[in-house]
């Protein structure tokens, strides 16, 4: 896995910046990025108010104000925190 977690999968190694150092998973993230960008262009034909074409998804000041004014969809993680959505977390 590239990253230092096995996010709980037994019997394989990680790497830290693998994706830098090992052409497979080089071609792997290529291919995963390529991917995820065709699915947020036709995410953006459901979702229009979002530009998930534009941004592809990734935090940008585009996307965080879209999510600020619309909320979060039902695609949307609800594991990341957006500043002007969400309540602060107390300890």
């Amino acid at each position: 896995f590239d990253g230092n977690s096995t996010f709980g999968v037994d019997n394989i190694r990680t790497m830290v910046k693998a994706d830098d150092k090992v052409p497979e998973v080089s071609a792997a993230s290529i291919l995963a990025k390529v991917t995820r960008d065709r699915e947020m262009v036709q995410l953006a034909k459901v979702y229009p108010e979002y530009g998930f074409e534009k941004h592809k998804g990734y935090g940008t000041k585009a996307h965080i104000g879209a999510l600020v004014k619309y909320g979060r969809c039902e695609i949307h993680r609800r594991t990341f925190r957006v500043k002007g959505l969400d309540e602060p977390v107390l300890f």
